[in-house]
């Protein structure tokens, strides 16, 4: 029997003699409709439903990742394909006053790697580290200490040469990005005055950091589509422009730095002094034209920057001023009226008891007048006009020409000095203040009182920023005051003064010697001086205020009119004829007795020449 699919049954093969009738019941009569099998129906319904439900349910989820969960998934998204990069933005230059490049930021190359990529291909660690220079060990404990970071710098700033090296390497998860790095063309000649900035390019020390808000741009960040390499594929959208920082033009003029630096680096040499500092101000603009120190440092050469090294002396130190105090004494005495430029005073008998303290003169000098107690520096005189004017109008005078108080430069950690209140004096105070001892302050601040000496009262701003404008000063001394102080301050650097050897040839000079004891525990030393002359040249129209500050001398002299003078008469001559100011005064002086400029130290052309490489390499020969 053969079951058809409806239930029909029938025999495999019909009896012969069933045959012909089948056949002709077959022609003769219609086919009996088949009936639809149940199980078959129900199991397409179920084929229908579950299709249905199927497409219902990646309809459901088209629509819930298309509504529901987008912003979701863009966000994955853009976790896997884009960045957020930031766009270094280029640090501001510096220039001296004539366009002579002093700070620049040149690009460099810094190598940063994803430590879990790097350690994939850690047979290549070696090769990394030898590309750096670093000690493979050492970098791969560096690395695979911190594979739960994406991001990790492992050198800053390569030199050209070394980053070619490590992009020819192309190892798995090491990258190279462009950064800054700053350079100082000049080096150690404007180390003390620049400062330097970290390895990000932010301000550190000197007027790096006290203008970073000026140099300094601000980063700015783009949206960006990178691949699995890291490489940036497009640039989607900018988040945030970036801002360059701006550029800044000093009052430094190169030449006169790079004078100030030969003669007080060689000064200390000859007289193997502990240190020493320049400073040079523009009497009719406030402007600081040269500030030098010694020992100095290069701050090029990240290795040597320490702190003891990289202080600004002529702006942190505090040092007695000695006997060149002594004309803004007399400057007080003119002011109160008591006192006229041809007042004698009486210093015999070349001393004078002040309490239980003797003051001397190293000569007794007799009665003498303002020139000559300026001229040949005598204590005695200063002590009997510091106590006739009294603490009060003395201390108003020094007040006034700024001891005591920060100058308006500026400066990083500039000191105030000190100067006590007038209510406090003593009259051994006031006798000792009146040659020097007893208040303190800043190589900055001395040339600053001078160069309110010289332009007649007027005390001007100091400015390290270049300055284009005349400047209005605050009258602090009468101009008559001021220039009688000034003449009788030429005596000084006359045959019978104690600064002759600060001289010019051409140009007379307005100046005074300081020799001071230094402070130690206790008193005073008698074995380590301060050796200082300050001055204003040329004394009939004063252009230039300077103050050098020998530290410590030890090679047997020790005045200020021996040691520092001639380090005035070296920097100040010279910086005269660079700024083409007229000579005041006739060359009489016979060639063999002109006072000469201290040698020029073995190394320095070494040095310069060396600095000059460095600028032209930084600045593709810019000047």
């Amino acid at each position: 029997m053969i079951r058809w699919p409806f239930g029909k049954s029938e025999s495999r093969r019909p009896a012969a003699g069933q045959r012909g009738g089948a056949r002709s019941s077959r022609s003769g009569l219609s086919r009996k409709p088949e009936t639809p099998n149940p199980s078959f129906t129900s199991r397409a319904v179920v084929i229908v439903v579950l299709v249905g439900c199927g497409a219902a349910v990646l309809i459901w989820k088209a629509a819930t990742l298309q509504f529901v969960e987008s912003a979701f998934l863009r966000g994955q998204g853009d976790e896997r394909f884009t960045r957020v990069a930031s766009v270094v933005a280029h640090r501001g230059s510096v220039t001296d006053r004539a366009g002579e490049p002093l700070a620049v930021s040149t690009p460099v190359d810094s190598v940063w790697v994803n430590p879990r990529e790097l350690t994939l291909a850690n047979d290549q660690i070696p090769n990394l580290a030898r590309a750096l220079g670093r000690d493979p060990e050492e970098l791969t404990r560096f690395v695979t200490t911190k594979l739960d970071r994406k991001f990790l710098y492992v050198a800053r700033h390569l030199q050209p040469a070394d980053a070619a090296k490590v992009r020819a390497l192309d190892i798995p998860g090491v990258h190279l990005t462009r950064e800054y790095r700053r350079y100082y063309p000049a080096g150690e000649v404007t180390g003390h005055v620049l400062g330097f900035t970290d390895v990000d390019d932010a301000g550190q020390e000197g007027l790096e950091l006290a203008y970073d808000h000026w140099l300094a741009g601000e980063h700015g960040a783009k949206r960006v589509i990178q691949d699995n390499l890291g490489r940036t594929v497009q640039t989607v959208e900018s988040i945030r422009p970036m801002r360059a920082g701006r550029n800044m033009q000093l009052s430094i003029d190169m030449r006169i730095q790079y004078l100030a630096y030969r003669e007080l680096k060689a000064a200390i040499q000859i007289n193997r002094a502990r240190a020493g500092s320049v400073v040079v101000i523009d009497v009719t603009t406030g402007e600081v034209l040269a500030m030098v120190n010694q020992p100095t440092f290069n701050p090029n050469d990240r290795a040597q920057l320490k702190p003891a090294g990289y202080k600004n002396r002529a702006v942190t130190d505090l040092v007695e001023p000695g006997s060149t105090i002594k004309p803004f004494v007399v400057a007080a005495a003119l002011s109160s009226g008591k006192y006229s430029p041809t007042s004698i005073i009486d210093t015999n008998p070349g001393m004078v008891k002040v309490g239980i303290k003797m003051i001397e003169d190293k000569n007794n000098l007799g009665a003498i007048d303002l020139a000559t107690a300026l001229a040949r520096s005598s204590n005695v005189a200063m002590t009997r006009i510091a106590l006739n004017l009294g603490p009060e109008a003395l201390h108003g005078t020094l007040t006034r020409l700024g001891f005591g108080r920060v100058t308006t430069s500026g400066y990083p950690g500039e000191s105030a000095g000190l100067l006590t209140q007038h209510t406090h004096w003593r009259p051994i105070t006031t006798a000792t203040v009146s040659y020097g001892y007893g208040l303190s302050a800043t190589p900055l601040q001395i040339a600053h009182a001078y160069a309110t000496l010289g332009s007649y009262g007027l005390q001007r701003p100091v400015s390290f920023t270049r300055v284009d404008r005349p400047v209005e000063g605050e009258r602090v001394l009468t101009e008559q005051v001021s220039r009688d102080v000034v003449r009788m301050l030429q005596s000084v650097v006359s045959d019978v003064g104690t600064g002759k050897r600060a001289s010019i040839p051409g140009y007379t000079v307005a100046g005074k010697t300081g020799t001071a004891w230094k402070a130690s525990a206790g008193g005073y030393s008698t074995n380590r001086y301060l050796a200082v002359f300050a001055g204003l040249a040329p004394a009939s129209n004063p252009r230039l205020a300077t103050v050098v500050v020998i530290d410590e001398p030890s090679a047997g002299l020790y005045y200020g009119g021996d040691v520092a003078a001639p380090v005035f008469s070296g920097v100040v001559g010279g910086a005269l004829r660079l700024l083409a100011v007229a000579p005041d005064a006739p060359i009489d002086m016979p060639v063999d007795e002109m006072p000469e400029t201290a040698p020029m130290p073995a190394d320095l052309p070494q040095n310069i020449a060396t600095a000059d490489a460095s600028r032209r390499a930084a600045t593709g020969g810019l000047r």
